[in-house]
C-alpha cells in the first residue's frame, strides 16, 4: 500500500479539525512509537493527535481516508503486542483525553465510559456502589478500558468472571470511513442482526475505533479470602494445579502461579518481604462468596488440597490489607522484570489447564537449548502462561539469532498441546509472523476479508494481526 505522507499543509489541515494541538516534536514522536513490548523496534509516527469527542475521531478518519494516511489508535500504551504503535508512520490517535465516565446506571447495573478511562477507576466506582466490574487485568491501575476492549484483556479473575468481552454490552464505534455507528446496548439478550459487539472486542483496533463502551456490573461478593501456597519447586506447584479443583470440588475466583525468580524480582522491585521468598514457586488461590461459612469451607478445602499436592504451607489472607499485599506482588512482576532486565520477551501462550505442567517443562527445555534465561508466571486456573525469555549475559548477536528460534519452538509446542499463541495480549506486530503457523489459510482469508469489508483503504492500524 502506498500511503500518503503528512506535510506542513496537511498537518495544518488536520489541526484545524481538532481542539487540542497535535504533537510532532521529536520527544513526543519517540514516546508514542512504543508500548511495553520490550523487544520491538520502534516506528515513529508523523504526528500524534488527542481527540476529545466522537466527532473529532470521525473527522480524523475522514481526513485519513482523503489522504490515505494510516491511523494507529492508542490507549494508555501498556500493551504487550505492539498493537498500539505504528507500523507505517502516519497518525497516532491517543485517547488519553477521552477519559470521562459518561453514565453510571445503577438500576440496570451498567456503566458507560469513554475509552481513555483507566480500568481501575471503573473498579473503584463500582466498589463504592457495592458492585464489581469483573474485568481485572493485572495492569488495571495503568491500562485503559479501550485498550482492554481492543485486546479482550484477561486477568486474574477469568475463572469466575471471564475476560473483558464478557462484560461489554454496547459500543459506539467510528468506522474507518469516519461513519459513526452503535453496536449492542444495555440489553442482556440481543440477536437482532450479527454480534458486532464481540467481533469488535479483541479486534486490536483494526476494524473500528471504539469511542463509548457500555459495561455490565455485578453484585459485589460480601466475603473474599486469598491463600498463598509456596512449593519447593515449580514442577510441584504446576503439577498441583489440575487437581486442586477436582480434588476440592471448589472453583476458585483466581488461581495464579509465580515461579521463584519472578516472585523474587517483584519483592526486590517493591522492596518487600514475602513468605517463603526462597521457595521454587507460589500459588495464589482466591475464593469469594456471600456466605462467610461457605467461603471458609471453600478455602479450607482448597488449602488442604494444595498441601496434599506438596505445598509447604498455606497462608491465609482474610482481610483486604493482606490480600492487597499478595496481589501487589503478583501484579508487579511485569513491571519488576522491565526494571531489572529490560531486554526480554514476554509471551502469552494459553493451553488447556491440565497441560500446563507439560508446557512449563518444554519451555524450560527450549530456554536451555537456546542459551536463554527464563521465568514463568501467569493464570494457572485458565491455562494462560507468561513464559518470558530473558537475554541475561547472552551477547546481542546470539540473542537476536536465538530468540526467534525459541519463540517458534514454544509456539509449536503450545499448538501441539492444544493451545494458542496469545491468551490475552494479542497478536499485534509481535506475533503476526507466527499466526500462519497455527491458523489455517481458510481462516486467515476470513480475517483478511473481514478487515477489507470494514477498512477498504487499509488505513486503520495496518500491519497488525495479518498482512493484506
Amino acid at each position: 500500500m502506498n500511503y500518503g505522507r503528512l506535510n506542513a499543509d496537511l498537518i495544518e489541515e488536520l489541526q484545524s479539525l481538532l481542539n487540542i494541538p497535535v504533537k510532532y516534536d521529536e520527544e513526543s514522536l519517540d514516546r508514542y512509537s512504543r508500548d511495553e513490548t520490550a523487544e520491538l523496534k520502534a516506528v515513529r509516527p508523523e504526528v500524534v493527535t488527542f481527540p476529545v469527542s466522537t466527532e473529532e475521531v470521525s473527522e480524523i478518519m475522514k481526513f485519513a481516508n482523503r489522504h490515505l494516511i494510516p491511523v494507529t489508535p492508542r490507549g494508555a500504551g501498556t500493551g504487550l503486542s505492539g498493537g498500539a504503535v505504528p507500523s507505517y508512520r502516519g497518525i497516532v490517535m491517543s485517547f488519553e483525553k477521552m477519559n470521562r465516565i459518561l453514565e453510571f446506571d445503577e438500576a440496570n447495573m451498567m456503566i458507560t465510559v469513554e475509552p481513555g478511562v483507566i480500568t481501575g477507576e471503573i473498579q473503584k466506582l463500582a466498589d463504592r456502589h457495592n458492585l464489581v466490574y469483573g474485568g481485572d487485568p493485572c495492569s488495571s491501575e495503568s491500562s485503559s478500558i479501550g485498550g482492554n476492549v481492543a485486546e479482550n484483556a484477561g486477568g486474574n479473575k477469568v475463572m469466575k468472571y471471564g475476560p473483558t468481552g464478557y462484560h461489554v454490552y454496547g459500543l459506539e464505534v467510528v468506522l474507518p470511513s469516519g461513519e459513526v455507528t452503535y453496536f449492542g446496548g444495555k440489553r442482556l439478550k440481543d440477536v437482532s442482526g450479527l454480534d458486532f459487539v464481540h467481533l469488535m472486542v479483541g479486534s486490536e483496533g483494526t476494524l473500528g475505533i471504539v469511542t463509548k463502551i457500555t459495561l455490565r456490573l455485578l453484585p459485589k461478593p460480601k466475603y473474599s479470602v486469598a491463600l498463598l501456597v509456596p512449593y519447593p519447586d515449580i514442577d510441584t506447584a504446576i503439577a498441583a494445579v489440575p487437581g486442586l479443583m477436582s480434588g476440592s470440588g471448589v472453583v476458585p475466583t483466581s488461581l495464579e502461579f509465580m515461579d521463584g525468580s519472578s516472585i523474587r524480582a517483584a519483592c526486590s522491585f517493591l522492596n518487600i518481604e514475602f513468605p517463603y521468598a526462597d521457595a521454587g514457586a507460589h500459588l495464589i488461590i482466591e475464593v469469594e462468596g456471600n456466605s462467610k461459612d461457605a467461603v471458609f469451607d471453600d478455602y479450607v478445602k482448597l488449602g488442604e488440597a494444595a498441601m496434599e499436592a506438596g505445598g509447604l504451607e498455606a497462608f491465609v489472607a482474610d482481610n483486604r490489607n493482606t490480600r492487597d499485599k499478595l496481589w501487589k506482588a503478583r501484579k508487579s512482576i511485569a513491571e519488576a522484570l522491565a526494571a531489572i532486565s529490560p531486554v526480554h520477551s514476554m509471551e502469552d501462550v494459553s493451553v488447556p489447564m491440565a497441560n500446563i505442567p507439560k508446557l512449563i517443562k518444554r519451555s524450560e527445555e527450549i530456554a536451555k537449548k537456546r542459551g536463554l534465561e527464563m521465568i514463568a508466571f501467569g493464570h494457572a486456573g485458565d491455562g494462560n502462561v507468561h513464559v518470558t525469555f530473558i537475554k541475561g549475559d547472552l551477547p546481542q548477536e546470539e540473542w537476536d539469532r536465538n530468540l526467534p528460534l525459541a519463540e517458534k519452538e514454544l509456539f509449536d509446542e503450545t499448538t501441539e498441546l492444544g493451545g494458542c499463541i496469545s491468551g490475552e495480549h494479542g497478536i499485534g506486530i509481535k506475533r503476526k509472523k507466527y499466526l500462519a503457523s497455527i491458523v489455517d489459510e481458510a481462516q486467515l482469508d476470513l480475517i483478511r476479508g473481514i478487515k477489507k469489508a470494514f477498512d477498504r483503504n487499509n488505513i486503520l492500524n495496518p500491519g497488525k494481526i495479518v498482512d493484506l
